[in-house]
């Protein structure tokens, strides 16, 4: 079947973006901050176990996060003043009120990230669907005390339904389909796509091709550094996906600062967060002609 969600536009061929102050680049940290149930498999640094209850292995490494590597993570945001955009699981409301204190401390943005990332909402029925999306979104309110905008699923799933039932409970953007570098406009009436990176990516980057610390810092850098010249005449989202339980790791410390460092002390960088680019791009990009 053809993709009814979204029309091919080549970026070549779009009116230009302007980001606030005469940006050129709108940078954002994602960072997810995940719940997993131990009872099911998830993602795995070692496949030998992932199929075991209890997998101490794997389950442990991805609990590093909110025990440990979210700390840390904290720290270097702070260092440069990065607010982050949080993909939020809503039960980590409920086990790690910490967390959530932490980052209503610091303004961040919180994005709808699901129940957990043990739960995909690929199968459900329609009726199914609307009913978890609401509770989700209810339960990520209340830990939150702001109503999310936008919305990532867990492991980027979707149903075809998804982008309508979210924009019908007053949603205005999802992060999944990750297949630009500009925010567009969906065939759903008030909903945005905004850019997320699947490739500058910790769990790519560290756990799917097992870079080293110095070649992720190098990659940030490329990555800046050909958006940046891209977007002379228009303007361009670069993400950072982040995930506590693997860029966390005291060894992978270093080089997250060091690749910060790089990325916000460039002028011409607007340090932002997915709300914040939906709404001004929502706001100011012309809707197409009907």
């Amino acid at each position: 079947m053809d993709n009814q969600l979204f029309d091919y536009t080549p970026i070549t061929e779009r009116d230009a973006i302007h980001w606030p102050g005469g940006a050129r680049i709108a940078f954002y940290v994602g960072l997810n901050i995940e719940h997993y149930q131990v009872d099911l498999p998830s993602t795995s640094i070692f496949p030998g176990t992932a199929q075991l209850a209890p997998d101490p292995l794997n389950y442990g490494w991805r609990d590093y996060g909110p025990r440990a590597g979210i700390w840390r993570l904290i720290e270097s945001l702070d260092r440069h003043q990065v607010r982050a955009s949080v993909m939020l699981n809503s039960d980590v409301g409920e086990r790690y009120p910490q967390i959530i204190q932490a980052g209503r401390d610091r303004d961040w943005a919180w994005v709808a990230h699901g129940k957990n990332n043990s739960i995909f909402q690929a199968d459900m029925t329609p009726d199914e669907e609307r009913a978890y999306l609401g509770e989700v979104i209810a339960a990520t309110e209340k830990a939150t005390r702001q109503r999310p905008r936008g919305w990532l699923g867990p492991a980027l799933t979707e149903t075809f339904r998804t982008p309508e039932l979210l924009a019908e409970l007053g949603l205005e953007y999802v992060l999944d389909w990750a297949n630009d570098d500009q925010p567009y406009r969906l065939n759903v009436p008030g909903m945005l796509s905004v850019p997320y990176s699947i490739e500058v990516n910790d769990i790519s980057l560290f756990v799917g091709k097992a870079v080293s610390g110095p070649d992720f810092v190098r990659i940030v850098k490329d990555q800046f550094d050909q958006l940046y010249a891209e977007s002379a005449e228009s303007g361009r989202v670069m993400s950072l996906v982040l995930h506590p339980f693997v860029i966390g790791q005291p060894f992978r410390h270093k080089y997250l600062d060091q690749a910060l460092e790089y990325v916000v002390n460039h002028t011409g960088v607007w340090l932002t967060t997915t709300d914040e680019i939906a709404e001004h791009y929502a706001r100011t990009a012309a809707a197409p002609a009907s």
